[in-house]
């Protein structure tokens, strides 16, 4: 039996921190023991530990029953991405078990997949007028980015993409906009859609990948330049 805890921080994909305690049987779907969604917009640090707190507690299962902590690595900002990863990995190298890293535009695939209905594009709000997005196979495969970029320019790939319908938290925003039918409508990451883009490597208790955040923007922050040399 793998219990697993499922972080997701908050980001602008749904500015909420999810938290949810899994059970993953080597057969057959995830189950949901318990789950909590708060507020998350600048209170990372404050939500998300007593929320795995509060999950446990409901699901009657203490931390050190764990057998693996699965989280979402973005795309995102810096802040977001930070907090729960170094999270998550505190959680693991405390625990002892492996922790799994999730494109949050995966989970949102493997979701999405479950309702069929072919090819997708999942696409999720990056800010500054753009989108984060990734394509899918109809079975859930990531065959294009993650990436970054405007509306108008991934308009323009959704042919070359081969896609044939959309997903994700802004996706009735853009649905005419891409020519595409929002569907299954309102999705959003979500502890259950993490674990099952991760559920192949929970249940073969596969060594994870390093956890490495998916910003996909340099960041706004620069070091400073040299000091200019003032003459006497």
């Amino acid at each position: 039996e793998i219990y697993t805890l499922s972080l997701h921080d908050a980001l602008p994909i749904s500015e909420t921190v999810a938290v949810g305690l899994l059970w993953v049987p080597q057969d057959g779907e995830s189950t949901v023991l318990a789950a909590e969604s708060r507020p998350g917009a600048r209170r990372h640090g404050e939500q998300l530990m007593p929320s795995v707190r509060a999950v446990c507690a409901k699901a009657g299962h203490r931390l050190d029953e764990l057998a693996s902590v699965v989280c979402g690595a973005g795309p995102g900002p810096f802040t977001g991405l930070r907090v729960g990863l170094v999270s998550a990995a505190s959680l693991g190298d405390a625990l002892g078990v492996p922790v799994y890293g999730v494109c949050t535009l995966d989970a949102i695939a493997a979701v999405a997949v479950a309702g069929a209905g072919g090819p997708l594009l999942v696409i999720s709000d990056a800010r500054r007028r753009e989108l984060y997005w990734a394509a899918y196979d109809e079975h859930g495969r990531r065959t294009h980015g993650p990436s970054v970029g405007t509306p108008a320019a991934l308009a323009g790939s959704v042919a070359e993409l081969g896609v044939h319908r959309l997903a994700g938290p802004v996706a009735a925003g853009y649905a005419e906009a891409l020519g595409l039918p929002e569907s299954p409508p309102g999705l959003t990451p979500s502890p259950a859609g993490l674990v099952a883009a991760a559920a192949a490597q929970l249940r073969a208790g596969s060594t994870p990948a390093p956890l490495e955040p998916l910003y996909l923007r340099r960041p706004d922050a620069v070091p400073p330049g040299e000091r200019k040399r003032v003459n006497a």
